[in-house]
């Protein structure tokens, strides 16, 4: 089953290099403003769609946080650890 996902990232850079890696992927992927009620530090996420089961695989070291999507309300997936 696909399912919808929205990626924040800690940089512009980092925002466009996973844009392109999705991209390359065969993944459909639109970069957009960050919603109000998610916190970023650079303001974009990507917003994508995948049916992999283990989202895992689509973590990246330029992510700062992974939500899921599901009618209109974000679920917080990862979080990156800032230790």
């Amino acid at each position: 089953m696909t399912k919808e996902y929205l990626a924040t990232f800690f940089t512009h850079s980092g925002a466009i290099k996973y844009n392109r890696y999705l991209k390359s992927q065969g993944f459909s992927v639109d970069l957009m403003p960050v919603p109000r009620k998610l916190s970023s530090n650079c303001g974009i996420a990507a917003k994508f769609k995948c049916d992999t089961i283990d989202i895992k695989t689509m973590i990246s070291e330029d992510i700062e946080q992974l939500f899921g999507i599901e009618e209109s309300n974000y679920k917080l997936l990862y979080k990156t650890n800032e230790d």
